[in-house]
């Protein structure tokens, strides 16, 4: 059944919420923003038709409002929801509630997000469609469980426990010998019930070297299920992914067709419908992949495929969220470029730990062969209840190289924030590093070449005390001594 969409509000901030707010633009579709008290000068609060308040600080009381969000939608007067990713994308009470409540709802249907956000069930459903996934153990009550599974089982640590809910990075912890697994099993016990309020857990054997591919795949409310190949998400911080690239340099074609059927085989056999991707650990030492999760949402990293594709996923989900046909087909997909995304967090380079305040300086110029994402601009505040990221800066080109040279040029010569640190210099780093350059890197990259990343960082501080100092001075020259000093 066709549905019409009016109005779209957005429920979530940031650069999720301006990359929305850029395709219904192109659409003629009118956006409201919804915004925290902090963020009432937010640009996607700029960039909106309308906008409205929806709360305080804390993501309880604003962007994780329920209700809040739907009343805001029917106040402005919007009649679908889009809800980026992170916050409430993947919450299928949530898709319920837009649902019920005469909205449209742009994403998966409620019972596959169910489904999916549970790994337990997810990995069942997997191995049902016959899609292989990484030995395990569902359903973990005590450490007595896991050593009984690694011994029946001949498996050998490194293992991973993780929460049966978990996602973004969050929820996991890595074991290398029996002395940690019972502080692991209680942190990942811990962070679960906090994180996700749900303390059911499982376990795996953890893959070393192991590279992570995710597949992009879209599919109509007629039947239609189509993949637009794969992603390179391997390069991690602490689980999270900070660079991203299309196609990926791990595979060679025969298996990138078959991890790319196999995807959308079980999206066809799970009944998905929108956009959202099947993720994989590809191990290259075997050419081996194996299942890890469906995510039922826009990806960050969505991007890169658009810029080998041409197409916009945002658009193709407000398309099949009114009801429409997929109006291209497999065989008129045909990448022609390769594309990479880096992701520009408020973070110390050195540590990950979050930068927030106000954005003194702001210089980006693209050039040829870039595309970015950015919710900030200069003279705006970073508060720091949120998510870090700032902007999304991408490049393409026609080989990976002449990719990762647009890349290095666009973060060494043609970007300079001031006011926050950002994770620029660590980025240029690894895109500069010969193990990356070559394709030859794993999900323990960073972690494993930190120091030597950190040592190759042009330090600015120092330049720019020295220019504090000399303003300093001239001040007291024109001006004389002050009361205050």
């Amino acid at each position: 059944m066709k549905k019409k969409i009016e109005k779209v509000l957005i429920a979530n901030r940031g650069v999720p919420a301006v990359r929305i707010i850029h395709t219904c633009k192109d659409l003629g579709i009118p956006t409201t923003a919804v915004y925290s008290s902090p963020d009432r000068l937010a640009a996607h609060v700029l960039m909106a038709d309308s906008a409205v308040h929806i709360g305080e600080a804390p993501p309880i009381q604003s962007y994780l409002n329920q209700e809040k969000i739907i009343e805001a939608a029917k106040k402005s007067g919007s009649n679908a929801i889009h809800p980026g990713w992170g916050f409430l994308a993947e919450n299928p009470d949530f898709a319920q509630l837009v649902n019920d409540s005469g909205l449209i709802w742009i994403g998966p249907t409620p019972e596959v997000i169910r489904a999916m956000g549970d790994k337990v069930q997810a990995k069942k459903l997997a191995l049902k469609a016959n899609v292989p996934t990484i030995p395990g153990l569902s359903d973990v009550k005590d450490v007595a469980q896991i050593r009984k599974w690694m011994k029946e089982e001949r498996v050998k640590f490194p293992i991973m426990i993780k929460a049966a809910s978990g996602g973004g990075g969050k929820g996991m912890v890595k074991v290398e010998q029996d002395s940690e697994l019972e502080q692991a099993f209680q942190k990942t016990g811990s962070e679960a019930i906090k994180s996700f309020g749900d303390g059911q857990l499982l376990v795996e054997k953890y893959i070393e070297k192991g590279r992570h591919i995710e597949v992009q795949v879209v599919a109509d409310t007629h039947g239609n299920v189509i993949h637009l190949y794969e992603r390179e998400c391997t390069l991690q911080r602490r689980n999270q992914k900070i660079i991203e690239e299309a196609p990926s340099p791990s595979l060679n074609e025969d298996i990138r067709n078959e991890i790319c059927f196999t995807a959308n085989r079980l999206m066809r056999e799970i009944g998905y419908t929108s956009a959202g991707t099947v993720e994989f650990l590809f191990d290259s030492a075997t050419n081996k992949y194996f299942f890890l999760e469906v995510n039922t949402r826009l990806q960050v990293e969505h991007g890169v495929t658009e810029l080998i594709t041409g197409l916009d996923i945002v658009s193709i989900m407000i398309d099949i969220a009114q009801g429409k046909k997929l109006n291209f087909s497999k065989e008129s997909i045909r990448p022609n470029r390769w594309a990479l995304e880096v992701r520009l967090n408020a973070e110390d380079p050195k540590n990950f730990s979050p930068s927030f305040g106000t954005i003194s300086r702001l210089r980006l110029e693209t050039g040829p062969g870039v595309r970015v994402a950015q919710s900030v601009y200069e003279g705006a505040s970073v508060p720091p209840y949120y998510d870090s990221l700032m902007m999304l800066i991408m490049s393409s080109g026609l080989t990976r190289d002449q990719a990762i040279q647009t890349m290095d040029r666009t973060l060494s010569r043609n970007i300079r924030v001031e006011g926050v640190k950002t994770l620029a210099p660590l980025l240029l780093s690894i895109i500069r590093h010969k193990g990356f350059r070559s394709g030859d890197f794993s999900t323990r990259f960073i972690e494993e070449h930190m120091d030597e990343l950190i040592s190759t960082f042009t330090d600015r501080n120092s330049e720019d005390e020295v220019l504090k100092i000399a303003q300093y001075v001239a001040e007291i020259s024109a001006l004389g001594t002050q009361k205050w000093m």
